[in-house]
């Protein structure tokens, strides 16, 4: 299953490698969006990807290319993000290929953030057993560094949407030590990095799911 893992990591590392020498220059750092099948909506909160670079851009001086990509599950071009978003309500479905390559990406130094926008949950837990077999979720205690690694938060994750009305939880794909896969849950953070005028969110609420955001992006791009 992992016979081409080596070469993978090299071609990944000098990939990222690359861009980040370029960077500061041209702004070339980006991050995607994930597209995968099965009928759920994975092109949900259209504001937020832009709205979470702008802020990190903006208050942590990260230089991100402020236009989002979109990358397919199964696609090679995923080897080029150190991190990648995904949301949705409804069903996904991941082919025994798109599994392998995400499974190689997340061992080869990628980070996948997925953000559960109410009715994601019992399918992209069916969906990344196929992705880490041996591996479970498990919920982060709160002084996981990716809670304080730029902004403090000492209770986990802010609650930004009410949904079943349930504490929010950050859960976590471990390989090894490190941290591959947060999986953010009972929050919707997305919705909290959208545009003021999709939800009508206090500014304060706002601010908070964007420094969230914002510790996520700077942990993963710390681990590479």
């Amino acid at each position: 299953m992992l016979r081409s893992f080596s070469a993978i990591t090299f071609i990944f590392l000098i990939a990222v490698t690359g861009i980040l020498q370029s960077a500061n220059a041209q702004s070339s750092l980006k991050i995607a969006k994930l597209k995968y099948g099965g009928g759920g909506d994975w092109y949900a909160n259209k504001t937020s990807l832009p709205n979470l670079i702008r802020f990190c851009n903006s208050e942590l001086k990260m230089n991100i290319n402020p236009v989002e990509d979109v990358v397919e599950v199964g696609s090679p071009d995923i080897f080029t993000y150190p991190f990648v978003h995904m949301t949705g309500h409804g069903n996904v479905v991941f082919t025994d290929a798109e599994a392998q390559n995400l499974r190689n990406y997340l061992l080869s130094g990628g980070f996948l953030h997925i953000d559960d926008n109410y009715g994601l949950d019992q399918f992209i837990r069916r969906e990344m057993k196929k992705v880490f077999p041996e591996l479970s979720f498990v919920e982060l205690p709160y002084d996981h560094q990716v809670y304080h690694i730029k902004y403090n938060f000492q209770e986990g994750l802010p609650k930004v949407h009410e949904h079943d009305g349930k504490q929010p939880q950050g859960f976590g794909l471990i390989w090894q030590g490190r941290l591959v896969c947060y999986y953010s849950y009972e929050t919707d953070l997305g919705n909290g990095w959208e545009d003021q005028s999709v939800y009508g969110d206090p500014e304060e609420m706002r601010r908070k799911a964007l420094q969230m955001g914002a510790n996520l992006l700077s942990y993963a791009f710390m681990i590479l």
